[in-house]
């Protein structure tokens, strides 16, 4: 009896041990937002300096929590965090609308150098059809594409918004998006949930004048979503053409659709969903390959019943289409709420665990950035020192590439200090340091990922710097620019 309850225990040890393996694959990203100056810069018209400072340490509070990518807006409001030809530098960076900072400097291709410096990837997130935040209030510049043609535009609430419905809308948002890709090293472009906006009460979206010129006599509901699948299809397209490396995501609203209105719905009962409201039939756009990853905006709480979490990860997770799918998390919630389960110190750890137990879910994006520096509930600590201790590297998009770099040369320098050389042509992020036990079986599946190390083409590594256990073996492979990984040579 007593030998038996040893097997069990040390076999329920064994299956805890696994349980808890860190990834080596993990999407771990958060939403930087710059519309009212939400998380970067504090706020409008900080000195150059101070603007740099402050993503500096952002990104190293984020790197330090164990992220590996931002997701950063650079186009609120038909603006621009970056010089464009096609719109003026946006309010939020400067105080007014149009006036370049000073002294004179890129912030996005700062912004994108800094966060690749890291090791971290940079999407950079876009309004598609936003274009005056609020006009009783808002900079807008006189050279303001509102201001040129300003019959593209309606005014719905208090915001101005690009017409979805117009072809020339589609054609300078595709200018804008292409522009983009041509000239920074990006390493994706992403769009939220804003297609058409959410529903004002009693007031019905003013495109009446669109939909005579071209609606055909179709279904206002269908002619909408198919003005939207035109747009996602087209920019799918044109990034793709400029730069197949890039990928392109949507963040949409956590419900597609209810079940009582369409059996391929979640078992929801959501006042507001994706394909009713917001004319943004995702799963088309899934279905179709137009774009590389979703990410639904899941920031209800695992005890929600009507809308719950964990029922909507699982949807969502069975009608990926075989896309990347990392879950949005509203950690920003518990800073909110007096009671209820935002207020639970679990509920993040659970929402966390419920993303990794789930095979077709590649990782989470949290909003947003600022709510990390009050560590709510103790989660940035969680995250840092248990969840996110190891480092993991961001899932490849298989059909852009799958084709893994070529594996490092070594240069043995002296007892501790290695010296990793990459001679392939092509460019790569760096190198992956993976540890094993002594005596396991040398599988890469099996070891733990123990850093990531940024690199062009060499590097000297201290391998008494790897955290490791006495008598670890240790592995470097190459990382490629979509996250592949060579086969493994032995350092020690």
């Amino acid at each position: 009896m007593r030998i038996f309850i040893i097997i069990i225990f040390c076999t329920i040890y064994s299956f805890s041990i696994f349980a808890q393996k860190p990834p080596q694959y993990e999407f771990r990203a958060v939403w930087v937002a710059t519309v009212e100056n939400i998380d970067w810069p504090s706020k409008k018209g900080l000195p150059v300096e101070q603007q740099k400072e402050e993503f500096i340490r952002l990104l190293d509070m984020h790197k330090k929590n164990g992220m590996n990518a931002i997701i950063m807006q650079i186009r609120p409001v038909a603006d621009a965090f970056y010089p464009s030809r096609f719109e003026p530098w946006s309010e939020y960076l400067t105080g007014k609308q149009g006036l370049a900072p000073t002294p004179y400097y890129d912030p996005l291709q700062f912004m994108i150098e800094e966060t690749h410096k890291r090791g971290m990837e940079f999407h950079a997130w876009m309004n598609p059809y936003r274009a005056v935040f609020n006009v009783n209030r808002s900079s807008v510049a006189p050279g303001h594409i509102t201001k040129l043609f300003p019959q593209w535009f309606v005014t719905y609430g208090n915001t101005k918004y690009f017409d979805p419905g117009l072809p020339e809308v589609r054609d300078h948002v595709n200018r804008i998006v292409r522009d983009l890709v041509e000239r920074y090293d990006l390493d994706a472009i992403h769009f939220d949930d804003y297609f058409y906006p959410y529903h004002i009460a009693g007031k019905e979206f003013p495109d009446d004048v669109s939909y005579s010129k071209y609606g055909n006599g179709i279904d206002r509901g269908d002619w909408r979503r198919n003005n939207v699948d035109s747009i996602i299809k087209m920019l799918g397209e044109t990034i793709k053409s400029v730069n197949p490396r890039v990928k392109f995501g949507i963040s949409p609203f956590g419900v597609w659709r209810n079940s009582s209105k369409d059996q391929r719905g979640s078992d929801s009962k959501a006042g507001v969903t994706n394909y009713d409201d917001l004319y943004a039939d995702i799963l088309l756009w899934l279905e179709k390959g137009w774009v590389d990853y979703v990410a639904p905006q899941l920031y209800w709480e695992t005890t929600q019943k009507s809308v719950g979490f964990n029922m909507l990860l699982d949807w969502w997770a069975n009608n990926t289409y075989g896309r990347n799918l990392y879950i949005g998390h509203g950690i920003y919630r518990a800073l909110e709420a007096r009671t209820g389960s935002w207020k639970n110190a679990n509920e993040l750890p659970s929402q966390v665990k419920a993303v990794r137990a789930n095979p077709n879910v590649q990782g989470s994006i949290y909003f947003s950035s600022a709510s990390f520096a009050r560590n709510p509930n103790g989660w940035s600590d969680s995250l840092r020192n248990n969840y996110y201790k190891y480092p993991a590297l961001i899932p490849p998009i298989k059909w852009i590439d799958s084709i893994p770099p070529i594996s490092p040369l070594l240069e043995n320098l002296n007892e501790d200090q290695v010296r990793l050389y990459y001679r392939g042509v092509e460019p790569i992020k760096g190198f992956a340091i993976y540890t094993l036990p002594a005596g396991a079986e040398e599988n890469i599946n099996d070891a733990t990922l123990a850093a990531i190390l940024v690199a062009d083409k060499t590097i000297d590594v201290n391998l008494s710097s790897i955290p490791s256990n006495s008598g670890d073996k240790i592995f470097v492979s190459s990382i490629d620019r979509n996250n592949n990984v060579s086969e493994w040579v032995q350092l020690r």
